[in-house]
């Protein structure tokens, strides 16, 4: 994880229909923001350590993570719109 700049991360899985939704989304705004903001996926089923150290219970969450810290949190789909506003607000 980058320690000073804002690193999103999208816990998905395959089978998660609203998953499915959300990951175009994740993707347009890693290019977007590419050079401004970290922006990635990880998969839960191929990662359990990782979600259990973050908590996650439902998918998707996505989390916005600045110095190390969980500084927002997105529980379950939503518009391009609203990430976009979480993003700006943190870096």
């Amino acid at each position: 994880m980058d320690k000073g700049g804002l690193t999103v991360i999208d816990f998905w899985a395959e089978w998660c229909g609203p998953c499915r939704m959300v990951g175009p989304i994740i993707e347009e705004l890693a290019t977007e923001y590419d050079g401004r903001a970290l922006i990635g996926k990880v998969d839960v089923d191929s990662n359990m350590e990782i979600s259990m150290k973050y908590g996650i219970r439902s998918i998707p969450t996505i989390l916005f993570i600045k110095n190390g810290e969980v500084v927002d949190k997105q529980v379950g789909a939503t518009s391009k719109q609203v990430l976009a506003s979480k993003i700006e607000a943190h870096i």
